[in-house]
């Protein structure tokens, strides 16, 4: 069985950090995010997996190549003008024959949902969407069912007429593709997937499976964090780098082979340490960190729920948490983030689509690549630092901090 994952766009929602990296690639729980779905789509019995690239796709296309590594074949596509989901799904055609799972890049998606998903549909051959309950349905694209089946389906409706919201996971037979070539642009001059959909289900070919699993939709730099806390809630303990004796692990720690955990260092899981950290001596990493490949946590130092990603240095006397952090960025010794509010209010942060509720109560920092801060600096709760910037020794960083700033 095949599987095509749309994973063409910017991701200009999750800047700074996707300023120079794509979305799928991105670190949560200790690989790229879009690992994970590949992983859930091959138990699912996925043993084909097309992706459809666009930015950055060179970098996406170094990174997984043939999928060998994964243990499953991966090709690519190029989706060079966007314009639209069903668009992007029918570029597919002629490389897809059979029924096919399809799935946007930054949905996080379980195994057991994909598995009953295919079941569904080798027992009635309908057209199978998956749908997830939320308090909110106003912000997505909200499904009408009867008996079952899918009856309609309204973008981002004032008045929803159910809490059921389109997924972006599908399992379509090849007949969508038919439906994409009678689809029109729409209001927001695209050709929508939901559109070819709605034309299925006119002709009762839409089945919905409401996911009883973990699903989050990465829309946001906060959804980052809430993705890695799920996955690394079921992580296994495996320790494979270097431990000096005087080292404390505690719990659901990985400790890939080439890390190396000095004397002193207490680490509490679940926590993820990559091949060639440096950890310690004398320094504290608390529950949901995930530090990517190459990074050093010194003395006196302490992380808490971070992703902490590839080459990044906070050497000593430092403190990040509830934060999300670029590649070889380096934190000046003393350099703390705050991520409280004395009135104890969700962190609000400031985003491409102006301030925003993290709807987190606890923000630290958002902060691209290349990013440097000097000694006793300090950065304010839901800042935003953007790529190359530098926070000058003593300074206060708060807001949103342009590329190549300079706050001295």
């Amino acid at each position: 069985m095949k599987a095509l994952i749309l994973a063409a766009g910017e991701g200009t929602r999750l800047r700074p950090l996707t300023s120079n990296v794509p979305k799928p690639l991105l670190t949560v729980a200790g690989k790229p995010f879009m690992t994970h779905t590949i992983e859930a789509l091959k138990e699912a019995g996925v043993d084909e997996v097309i992706i459809l690239t666009g930015f950055r796709g060179d970098r996406i296309r170094s990174h997984y190549r043939n999928g060998e590594t994964l243990g499953i074949k991966i090709s690519y596509l190029e989706q060079k003008e966007r314009k639209g989901t069903a668009h992007a799904i029918g570029m597919a055609e002629t490389h897809i024959d059979s029924p096919f799972f399809c799935l946007a890049g930054d949905v996080l998606v379980n195994a057991e949902d994909l598995k009953t998903m295919r079941s569904l549909h080798e027992r009635g051959g309908s057209t199978v969407l998956g749908a997830i309950e939320v308090d909110d349905p106003s912000r997505f694209g909200v499904i009408e069912v009867k008996d079952g089946m899918m009856v309609g389906i309204v973008e981002k409706p004032q008045d929803p007429k159910s809490n059921l919201i389109n997924s972006s996971v599908y399992l379509f037979n090849p007949d969508v593709f038919r439906k994409i070539t009678e689809t029109g642009l729409s209001d927001r001059n695209e050709y929508e997937i939901t559109d070819s959909i709605s034309m299925l289900a006119t002709d009762g070919e839409v089945l919905v499976h409401p996911m009883q699993g973990e699903w989050i939709d990465v829309g946001q730099p906060w959804d980052l964090l809430k993705a890695n806390e799920k996955l690394m809630s079921t992580m296994k303990r495996s320790i494979k780098g270097t431990v000096e004796d005087g080292a404390h692990i505690i719990g659901e720690v990985v400790v890939e082979e080439g890390a190396r955990i000095r004397s002193g260092s207490y680490i509490e899981g679940p926590v993820y340490i990559s091949t060639g950290c440096d950890i310690g001596p004398n320094c504290h990493i608390r529950a949901y960190t995930c530090l990517g490949p190459r990074c050093r946590v010194g003395n006196a130092s302490e992380v808490k729920n971070s992703i902490i990603m590839a080459d990044t240095k906070v050497p000593h006397h430092n403190y990040i948490g509830d934060s999300i952090v670029g590649e070889r960025c380096n934190f000046g010794s003393g350099t703390k983030v705050a991520n409280l509010r004395f009135d104890h209010r969700n962190i609000k942060v400031m985003c491409k689509d102006g301030q925003m509720d993290s709807g987190r109560r606890k923000m630290g920092v958002i902060m691209g690549d290349d990013v440097e801060t000097g000694i006793n600096s300090m950065i304010l709760p839901g800042t935003v630092i953007y790529e190359k910037a530098i926070i000058g020794a003593g300074s206060t960083a708060y807001g949103l901090i342009g590329k190549e700033a300079q706050i001295l």
